[in-house]
């Protein structure tokens, strides 16, 4: 052997020493870079060479320097991220809901009950200015508050918009940048050797587009990775990326959906296709959560100001001597149809209230197949209801709205947004400022005839629907001599004459209709009347002196006018169902939280630098590189008394 294979051997031992040495420092400058993964040096033996005495080996090669990687711990920690951030997002934007729902004295029920309450002064002292004064100040103190929800509710709707804007920027930002490294690996890899932080990036790009939307991976031969969303949806493909839109909802240009723009097109990605990321969070807080709070909310401010309206109708107020009937005290968002911008027909579907305090808080979907249209409630599973064209041109009602096809015709696959209680609180407000424009008066007073003899008296006279003329009527008892059998007469002339004898059941009140069979009024009656009895509801002389319609509207308070419920408890059930959702989406973040950083630990402790490790290994190749240094001497020593003895 000469001497040349020793200097060679040397040569090689310190330079794999030396790239180890190199590798390893650069893991430990290193250390705290995010998406780094740790690279080593791959050595290998040199073929050995032959000889009378055998084989000598050559010394060492380095062959290529790789990362410490694991293809499926990265895309599980990039899955779990994207759930993570989904998550995350939803409690975030919850949480903010969950801040327009007060409790106590700032809550829409307390405030609600306080405006009802205000008519016991007005019952008390009807002619009052000052307790109708209070009664008119609470009704502006609820119109301001519910207002200020709704408007509060459509800032969190504008805040997601521009959240999801500024995330489909950022994805496309990332695609760009992955689809660039893409480019560079497939040049690097057709070296033959991988570009580890080429790599390195990449996966961190990919990770951060996952944050905001989950992508699915394909590798590529080349050494390219492809990127699909929403069940296939391409967003890059090699060296190419797609460009993610926002697009606005075809029903509601404040609401805001994912699509894809190709060939100068876009189209809609489905809401239920994009399944993680912070985006897909911010997708189900905005049709969902934010969705149904708006409509609690519209629920009850459509059914308190639809009752309290009605109620105002039936009594007197004080505008004028002898009395006005009651005008609105309130004005609420009107139900609305939205009609899909990618409607084909010219058909005009219209809605109104029909009864506000039996509007659900739900938002409907109307479809036409090209026969009949289909009426889904949006958010549950009652059985959707299916109407023909005829049928719907004639109105139909469904939970306290009117729904009527008004003109036009639709084509197959035409939809339509009915909101019949979104708009209601965001625009309510009190209509008048005017203290005698509560209708405190009932139109009619029942009185009891001086020559009664029995214990007959009135607990109540509950008017029904406006009574455009009140009449004289006379309610007269009589009592079968052998039987004692109590039956009633009623008279709408005075008592000049009288109808046909009804029996009288004791806690059954007595109604009065009209010629065209409308129930006016209610009487009802405690004790017992004796025979010749009478009782009489005459128009309300002094509107001043009657309080009727001022408990009654106090009565609201305790009535189940939003949906089943009074105003408070149905105000204590939309506080419950926030809160439900508040605490339903903090424990899936921190579940989903602590399975993501699990998987991030799983992927450091495979991919992640070590300084312990580092260091030990740092002493390690030193001592190589030193001993290497040390067989280059000798090998020089040894050369050198080979060229002495051969000038000797």
């Amino acid at each position: 052997m000469s001497n040349s294979a020793l200097m060679s051997i040397g040569t090689r031992a310190m330079s794999a020493s030396y790239a180890a040495l190199q590798t390893t420092g650069n893991n430990i400058a290193n250390a705290n870079t995010a998406g780094y993964s740790r690279q080593q040096v791959e050595l290998a033996a040199s073929a050995g060479q032959y000889s009378g005495m055998g084989f000598f080996g050559k010394g060492v090669d380095v062959t290529t320097v790789t990362r410490a990687h694991s293809e499926f711990l990265t895309r599980e920690a990039t899955l779990t991220q994207s759930i993570a951030s989904a998550d995350g997002a939803r409690l975030e934007q919850l949480r903010r809901l969950e801040q327009l729902f007060g409790t106590g004295e700032s809550g829409l029920g307390y405030q609600s009950g306080q405006l009802l309450n205000a008519f016991v002064d007005v019952a008390s002292r009807p002619q009052d200015a000052a307790s109708r004064q209070v009664a008119v100040a609470r009704a502006g103190d609820v119109a301001t508050s519910f207002r200020a929800v709704g408007d509060q509710i459509s800032n969190l709707q504008a805040g997601v918009r521009a959240d999801m804007q500024t995330s489909i920027k950022a994805v496309n930002a990332l695609a760009k940048t992955v689809a660039g490294l893409n480019q560079q690996i497939a040049s690097a890899v057709a070296t033959g050797h991988t570009p580890n932080d080429l790599l390195d990036q990449r996966d961190q790009a990919v990770a951060d587009i996952g944050k905001y939307v989950q992508v699915t991976t394909i590798a590529a031969g080349d050494g390219s990775l492809n990127l699909f969303i929403g069940g296939g949806q391409r967003l890059v493909l090699g060296s190419e990326a797609t460009s993610l839109v926002a697009l606005a909802d075809p029903f509601d240009s404040t609401q805001v959906h994912v699509g894809i723009s190709e060939g100068g097109k876009s189209r809609l990605v489905p809401d239920s296709m994009v399944a993680g990321g912070s985006i897909a969070g911010l997708l189900r807080f905005q049709n969902e959560d934010l969705r149904d709070a708006r409509n609690l909310v519209g629920q009850m401010a459509a059914a308190l100001g639809g009752a309290v309206n009605a109620q105002q109708h039936l009594g007197l107020d004080l505008t004028t001597p002898t009395g006005r009937e009651g005008q609105d005290l309130f004005a609420v968002g009107a139900p609305r149809v939205q009609t899909a911008t990618t409607n084909a027909g010219n058909a005009v579907v219209t809605i109104g209230a029909a009864d506000a305090t039996r509007m659900r808080a739900s938002d409907y979907e109307l479809r036409f197949d090209g026969s009949d249209y289909t009426l889904t409630r949006l958010g549950s599973m009652d059985a959707p209801q299916t109407f023909t064209p005829a049928a719907l041109a004639a109105g139909v009602t469904i939970d306290g709205m009117n729904i009527q096809l008004a003109s036009g015709s639709a084509v197959a696959g035409d939809r339509f947004r009915l909101q019949p209680v979104a708009a209601a609180a965001s625009n309510m407000q009190r209509v008048f400022d005017d203290p005698r424009g509560i209708a405190a008066a009932s139109p009619v007073t029942a009185t009891l005839a001086a020559s009664n003899t029995g214990t007959a008296a009135v607990a109540s006279l509950d008017v029904k629907m406006p009574i455009a003329a009140p009449v004289h009527a006379v309610v007269k008892f009589s009592v079968a001599p052998f039987t004692g059998d109590t039956s009633y007469q009623m008279s709408n002339d005075g008592g000049s004459t009288y109808g046909a004898a009804q029996p009288f059941v004791a806690g059954q009140p007595i109604g009065f209709t009209d010629g065209g069979g409308n129930l006016l009024w209610e009487l009802s009656v405690t004790g017992t009347p004796a025979d010749g009895d009478l009782i009489a509801v005459d128009p309300t002389a002094v509107p001043g002196m009657s309080n009727g319609n001022a408990l009654a509207m106090l009565g609201l308070r305790d009535a189940a006018i939003v949906g089943g419920e009074t105003v408070t408890d149905a105000w204590s059930s939309t506080l419950g169902e926030v809160g439900v959702r508040v605490q339903g989406a903090d424990g899936a973040a921190r579940m989903s939280a602590a399975v993501a950083s699990d998987a991030q630990m799983r992927q450091l402790d495979t991919s992640g630098v070590n300084l312990d490790e580092e260091a030990a290994r740092l002493i390690q190749y030193q001592q190589s590189y030193q001993a290497a240094a040390k067989m280059l001497q000798v090998a020089q020593s040894v050369f050198d008394t080979l060229l002495q003895m051969t000038r000797g």
